[in-house]
């Protein structure tokens, strides 16, 4: 009963968080959007919503290790994903990227509207138009000074094992001369698994690897680079579930 009670004030609180987060993003925007065409103010306003909510529903401990040079050169972000408090956790990190993400997000009131005030890309699976204009709208944000935040795996591991990359995130950075920056996930399959939407009593952390500089690559050079970016996510996600004392799946 104790724990329902808790779910119930975590999806309530959160709810209440987006709904009056929206007007807040949309006067961000409002008052940004014609010097900042990269949405980077209403961006970091709409992942601060996101902060907030997970700060307040009193089950997760959230933490982020690493920073950056420089927060305005672009990259195309990479990380593995187990659930989604993947996406609360990521919001915690204090600079801006944009989300590649499916198309049923953006038709959640509220949430979907601050997700395009903050400039995040609509994809519909298995629709080649779709996947090909959401490759665009990912290089315009990159032209504009902001990341582009993408799971290579393009769906939640439900057991922890890391699941075959996609080729689309390292094609995007080949193709854009964008370096790849890796970040490590571990515990927020413990916060909010796959196949439910109860929150979970969870600690998690995630940390920046070293950046993955793509000059002079090809497309021949795909695989390895998504070898070499799946080895250090592996690696970075086994040394954090060790600091956490969880078993991450090998």
């Amino acid at each position: 009963m104790w724990g329902q009670l808790i779910n119930a004030w975590a999806w309530t609180e959160t709810v209440l968080v987006v709904i009056l987060g929206t007007p807040i993003v949309a006067l961000v925007w409002l008052c940004t959007a014609p010097f900042d065409p990269g949405r980077y103010a209403a961006g970091r306003a709409f992942r601060l919503v996101g902060v907030t909510a997970m700060r307040l529903n009193g089950r997760w401990r959230f933490r982020v290790r690493g920073a950056l040079a420089d927060p305005r050169r672009p990259y195309v972000v990479i990380a593995n994903h187990e659930s989604y408090a993947d996406v609360f956790l990521l919001s915690v990190f204090p600079w801006e990227m944009k989300w590649l993400s499916k198309d049923t997000m953006f038709r959640i009131p509220c949430m979907g509207w601050m997700m395009q005030m903050a400039g995040d890309i609509k994809l519909v699976r298995g629709d080649r138009d779709s996947t090909l204009n959401a490759l665009v709208q990912c290089r315009d944000r990159l032209a504009k000074r902001a990341s582009v935040m993408i799971f290579p795996e393009g769906t939640r591991s439900r057991d922890g094992n890391l699941l075959p990359f996609k080729d689309g995130a390292f094609r995007l950075a080949i193709e854009s001369g964008s370096p790849i920056l890796p970040i490590a996930i571990a515990g927020t399959r413990h916060a909010m698994a796959k196949g439910t939407f109860r929150f979970l009593r969870a600690n998690a952390m995630a940390e920046v690897l070293e950046p993955i500089d793509t000059a002079g690559m090809t497309l021949a050079d795909i695989p390895q680079l998504k070898a070499l970016a799946k080895e250090r996510i592996d690696a970075g996600r086994q040394k954090l579930a060790a600091e956490l004392g969880i078993t991450a799946a090998a």
